[in-house]
């Protein structure tokens, strides 16, 4: 949740007098009013809505809401003579992609460059994850000679004059001497090259995600034409990002420039066309509990900025929160007003108790915390890399299952939990050891007899990280939770390309295999830079039943 701070007076001229009725129907449209004084509104934003993080996205939406519905036509201009950024390989490793844009015909003044950087910081904050999922730089075009070069270098060769910093100095020295390289600098930890923009010139515009340029990175009131670049990880999110950011620069008065972005696969950046997706009238009823018609619900989809074009939604280039039918349905919800819905009991008598897998669950976990062991919680979706290949398996699971046109980079469903015990180990590298985490939840797998043809079934994993981390260690966790369940169980040696060769043995109950444990592979943690030894397990947990 951020909150954001809107001109009060401004804010009004928009949308009208901040009174209670107006304070009521802002907080319904689920962006809650924090506080209100003479001169400011402070509003809550939840992370789901990213757009509504400026007074431009936040204005847009209220107005289409309440005074001027349907979706909201962004016009991008063509690009003009070497409107082009570079991809060049070298940063493939370390930053592969980037989004781009030129905005012309701003009007700047105090106030509105304050806007920009604190549109820059809250994007940074929290759709960019603190600027590990993104980074955006924001240049005046004037001081650039296109086109620009997305590149990296060894950090000892890269050599500007940060923003606010006295002198030119490198790019190693940037992150042991400039305040924002101090904050920023563990994103470039352990790469043996750094990231930077690169002009015609070869004047270095900024050093993502960390500074710009002080030359070349700082707008003023001067400044009339706009550099734009989102760089990280995912294109998609960088897609959005830019969306969200030029599209309230057109709000302030500016032109949008594609430019032609140059990689393995050229694209041009950005693109503001609506993105499609199907719905239907009865499911959204259904859903609601409501008996709206057609034209009923295309007018309160028209309410949140989305148009309907048959059975296709036309949703905005800078929302980033409708994913599925289900949110359609949140916006009909919406508009439609949740103080307009009745309450009713339902026609129905039960008796209600616990389920038996959660009493389970809630007895594993007791023990374990009394072991000394911390609860995490990771999500259901992976990649082929978290899962197999930094697991140093060669081959994919035959029961993998892969998610359709996934909107993030993790596209497939979960086989195991080892790989994201590993996960967090390897994210946490900086925390107190020693490390002794595990999880209970569910893995997927292909199965023909279920209806939706996924299987899933629930398991444990359980990882320790320290120095002195071993088979004797996992084990003797092994035993514990074994004779707490009342359980006997064996022990085959086998061999698994994520454990170390003869130190890693099948659980067997009753004759048949329930799960693995070990020492994790100097190539699995190498591959995690992990630092530390790491004894794991894995086992099916109705087995303790």
């Amino acid at each position: 949740m951020t909150i954001l701070t809107l001109n009060k007076q401004q804010l009004e001229s928009k949308i009208g007098k901040m009174d209670e009725s107006m304070q009521n129907k802002i907080s319904m449209f689920g962006t809650p009013i924090e506080e209100v004084t003479d001169t400011e509104v402070l509003v809550e934003i939840f992370p789901n809505r990213p757009d509504l993080l400026s007074f431009q996205g936040f204005t847009r939406a209220l107005i289409t809401y309440f005074k001027k519905p349907g979706l909201q036509k962004y016009k991008t201009e063509k690009p003009e003579k070497d409107y082009r950024v570079i991809i060049d390989k070298s940063v493939k490793k370390v930053r592969p992609f980037t989004a781009c844009a030129i905005v012309k015909n701003l009007k700047l003044n105090d106030e509105k460059i304050k806007e920009i950087i604190d549109i820059q910081e809250k994007l940074h904050a929290s759709y960019g994850r603190n600027r590990k999922k993104l980074a955006i730089g924001i240049y005046p075009l004037e001081q650039i000679k296109l086109p620009i070069t997305f590149m990296a270098l060894p950090p000892e060769e890269i050599k500007f004059q940060p923003l606010d910093f006295p002198r030119k100095i490198n790019g190693r020295q940037i992150l042991s001497q400039h305040p924002a390289g101090k904050e920023y600098g563990d994103l470039l930890k352990n790469v043996e090259v750094f990231p930077i923009f690169q002009d015609a010139n070869k004047e270095i515009l900024s050093m993502p995600p960390i500074i710009n340029s002080d030359k070349t990175g700082k707008i003023n009131e001067k400044t009339k034409e706009i550099f734009i670049e989102c760089s990280g990880f995912h294109l998609g999110y960088l897609k959005k990002t830019l969306n969200m950011i030029v599209t309230a620069f057109a709000d302030m008065g500016g032109k949008i420039y594609q430019m032609e972005v140059q990689d393995s696969k050229k694209y041009f950046s950005p693109d503001l066309e609506p993105e499609k997706m199907i719905f239907s009238i009865e499911n959204i009823n259904k859903t609601l509990g409501l008996n709206l018609s057609e034209k009923e619900v295309r007018k309160l989809l028209e309410k949140m900025g989305i148009t309907t074009e048959k059975n296709n939604a036309l949703i905005p280039a800078y929302r980033t929160d409708i994913l599925h039918e289900i949110d359609l349905t949140e916006e009909v919800a919406i508009a439609y007003g949740y103080d307009n819905f009745k309450p009713e009991i339902p026609e129905i008598s039960t008796i209600g108790q616990e389920d038996k897998t959660a009493i389970l669950k809630r007895k594993i976990s007791e023990v374990l915390i009394g072991l000394g062991l911390l609860e995490i919680s990771t999500f259901h979706l992976s990649t082929k890399e978290k899962q197999f290949k930094k697991l140093n398996v060669k081959e994919f699971h035959p029961q993998m299952i892969e998610v359709v046109d996934s909107k993030t980079e993790n596209n497939i469903l979960r086989t195991s939990l080892l790989s994201h015990n590993i996960s967090v180990l390897s994210e946490n590298l900086d925390s107190e050891y020693p490390q002794k985490i595990f999880e209970l939840g569910k893995v997927f797998y292909s199965d023909d007899n279920e209806e939706t043809q996924i299987g899933e079934k629930e398991n444990l994993g359980i990882s320790i990280c320290y120095e002195k981390a071993n088979f004797t260690g996992i084990k003797q966790i092994l035993d514990y939770l074994m004779r707490m369940f009342e359980k006997e169980y064996e022990i085959q040696e086998i061999d698994n390309p994520s454990f170390i060769k003869g130190r890693c043995g099948e659980i067997m109950i009753d004759g048949k295999s329930v799960g693995v444990l070990g020492e994790i592979s100097p190539t699995v943690l190498k591959n995690n830079k992990i630092k530390m030894p790491v004894a794991s397990l894995e086992i099916g947990i109705s087995w303790l039943v």
